[in-house]
């Protein structure tokens, strides 16, 4: 796995409304320059970091964008979007795959076009969605984190389930997009098929992770929370964590680490967006340029270790050898989601 380098994060305010910068330190079109320099962008949450201080300081020297960003779950993010569709604030969204085609599905995006975007023509050609309404920029790797201190590793998810970790486990809620990982596992484990097919045994998944719930410690909404559990070693097992998010924290001498299980480790998609109808769109489109051209790509793979979606870019995260990598077939996870939320949701309250 990849070993990051200690990068000493800071914590500075995002939420900026400098002056725009005088025209000659910009390398930007004289349209940008007349706009105003302000681009509300939604994300995740968990990405604080390298938005902070790696795409902020990046987008005021290269576009001259002051970015307020809005760190959440990808499932606010569209609420966002939906509830503010006849007056959009926010410019751009970065959010995950399934909720995109809810987005698509509710009219609430303008498509990514090479010609406002060049940068996308050296994206890979499953990065590129729906002719372009939006695109993946980075894609983080998803297995199980867990606490050095009190484990060796975790060769297989049913360590989920041993007893032997009772009350000493953590896993995501439905409405986080990672909270799928251990719905399929459930349903792989549960149903004994591939994942290939056992990602459509839902009933199966649910029978498995009600077998889960005397190792529970608590189901999470908000995953740093949950992290900071596990960095203090309340927990041991943090299920469907990403690569983005444990291995910079290992870098850092953290005592964690990501396992990546003997039945295989999930692609977590990370996309952008514009928004329909959303401020300054050329700012906009120049915001989505820049992430997902080299420079971006790069320094937001080796960051976050994860694999960019930018094929010049050589950066970035060493998938595990040796694991099978999944992606779901998110239009079904799309169509039924709402139904296993709240399902979960019942079954899970403890």
């Amino acid at each position: 796995m990849t070993r990051l380098t200690h990068r000493g994060l800071t914590r500075r305010s995002l939420l900026k409304t400098s002056a725009f910068a005088a025209a000659g330190t910009l390398a930007t079109p004289a349209l940008l320059r007349a706009q105003s320099s302000e681009l509300v962008i939604g994300c995740a949450g968990s990405h604080t970091a390298w938005m902070e201080e790696i795409v902020v300081p990046h987008m005021k020297e290269a576009i001259g964008a002051d970015i307020l960003f809005e760190g959440t779950k990808s499932s606010v993010n569209l609420e966002k979007m939906a509830s503010n569709k006849d007056q959009p604030y926010l410019s751009v969204v970065q959010m995950d795959d399934p909720v995109m085609i809810q987005a698509v599905e509710a009219d609430l995006l303008t498509p990514i076009t090479a010609e406002a975007v060049p940068n996308m023509t050296d994206l890979r050609g499953d990065a590129v969605h729906m002719d372009g309404m939006w695109c993946n920029y980075v894609q983080p790797w998803a297995g199980v984190a867990y606490n050095t201190d009190y484990s060796e590793g975790v060769p297989s998810w049913d360590a989920l389930w041993d007893p032997a970790n009772a009350g000493q486990v953590i896993i995501p809620s439905l409405q986080n997009t990672e909270g799928m990982w251990t719905l399929f596992v459930a349903a792989m484990l549960g149903s004994g098929k591939p994942f290939s097919e056992a990602q459509y045994e839902i009933d199966a998944a649910f029978t498995k992770l009600e077998e889960l719930k005397p190792n529970l410690l608590s189901v999470y909404s908000t995953m740093s929370q949950a992290f900071n559990l596990l960095e203090q070693g309340e927990i041991t097992l943090l299920s469907g964590n990403f690569s983005s998010y444990t291995l910079p924290r290992k870098s850092e001498g953290v005592p964690v680490d990501l396992a990546a299980p003997k039945e295989g480790i999930f692609a977590m998609p990370s996309g952008i967006c514009l928004v329909k109808g959303g401020p300054n769109p050329e700012l906009a489109e120049a915001y989505v340029n820049e992430m997902l051209g080299e420079k971006m790509q790069s320094a937001i793979a080796d960051f976050a270790s994860s694999v960019p979606a930018n094929t010049t870019v050589k950066a970035g995260a060493v998938i595990p050898e040796g694991v099978q990598i999944y992606s779901p077939d998110w239009a079904f996870v799309a169509a039924n989601r709402r139904a296993w939320i709240e399902r979960f949701d019942k079954l899970m309250a403890l």
